[in-house]
């Protein structure tokens, strides 16, 4: 394993005791991070993980839930998992790839549209291939990787047709090397932050907008603060379950098998309510003001696709589309 920066161990030691105070009841303990809001749909799926582990295993092992990033973000929780601490973070793929380079790929552009087919990717032999490396390469465990969030678009306070109209746009994104990849050849200037400091980055003019999929949109009020979405769909939002693979060892088998199982229920009970709720959404939006269009995305796929190649992802984009459409 690759060694872990001291602040990222100190963080660890200090949320193993202040857990393993409260942790009197079950025998182990799982407190898992997410950037998203509690009226987020996935957030029902992992309040649904949580009360389906309880009761499969008889209360032995319970999980804590920390919407709006209460433990820090999603790359400090990630650290603390490399350093031991029982937690787990709903991450996407781009931010592991700085320790597997294939979990990149699945934040690449227009790989997949919609949940069903990107599933069977991230539930094949050949992605369990990868947890595997990825536990080796940095002591990270998978639970599940079938947490869909949607389909990304562009957040902006001016009208959006095609690349041109992204010049000079700052743009926040995530600052994984496949996103910000993404939203520079789509015509923008990336932009990395926290999702937690975009709303007032917004405000004060810090960036021109953003880019994000429909719930996020309103768990983070960003309708207040954005007047155009502009469907591009640009990036089809797949995350995962990512926990301490020195904790998850620690677990007898039959805890290791139901935390996986339930992981996997609870991200298609997140991700089906998710594909539910987007015409309530855009409904809603609407009806606030927000101005959401309808483009023909072809200038942004044309755009985009070197993305692929540029990042030594082009035989696996061949691969995964198959996959996706079969």
């Amino acid at each position: 394993m690759k060694s872990l920066p001291l602040r990222a161990l100190a963080l660890a030691a200090t949320v193993s005791i202040a857990w393993s105070a409260s942790a009197l009841a079950a025998d182990y303990q799982l407190n898992v991070n997410t950037a998203l809001a509690t009226s987020d749909p996935l957030y029902k799926g992992l309040e649904a993980f949580q009360a389906n582990v309880a009761e499969a295993s008889d209360g032995r092992l319970e999980v804590n839930l920390y919407p709006n990033s209460q433990l820090g973000p999603d790359e400090d929780v990630l650290e603390q998992a490399r350093a031991g601490a029982p937690v787990a973070v709903v991450v996407d793929g781009g931010r592991l790839a700085v320790f597997q380079n294939e979990f990149g790929v699945l934040g690449a552009p227009f790989l997949a549209s919609g949940y069903d087919g990107i599933r069977k990717v991230v539930t094949s032999d050949m992605f369990e291939e990868w947890v595997d490396k990825l536990r080796d390469a940095s002591g990270h465990q998978v639970l599940s990787f079938n947490w869909w969030q949607g389909e990304r678009h562009l957040l902006t306070n001016k009208e959006i047709n095609g690349p041109a109209d992204l010049n000079g746009v700052r743009m926040r994104t995530p600052g994984a090397p496949v996103w910000m990849e993404t939203i520079s050849a789509m015509g923008a200037t990336p932009t990395p932050m926290p999702w937690g400091e975009v709303y007032s980055a917004i405000q004060q003019n810090v960036i021109d907008g953003a880019e994000a999929q429909l719930p996020a949109i309103v768990g983070a009020n960003l309708d207040e603060v954005v007047t155009h979405i502009t469907k591009t769909g640009h990036i089809n939002l797949i995350t995962g379950l990512v926990t301490s693979a020195a904790w998850f060892d620690s677990l007898p088998d039959d805890l290791q098998q139901i935390v996986r199982e339930e992981a996997l229920k609870a991200g298609d009970i997140a991700s089906y309510g998710t594909q539910d709720s987007l015409d309530q959404i855009e409904a809603d939006l609407t009806a606030k003001g927000v101005v959401i269009a309808e483009i023909d995305t072809e200038p942004f796929r044309e755009a985009t696709a070197d993305v692929y190649d540029k990042l030594g992802y082009g035989e696996l984009r061949d691969q995964l589309r198959a996959m996706a459409e079969e």
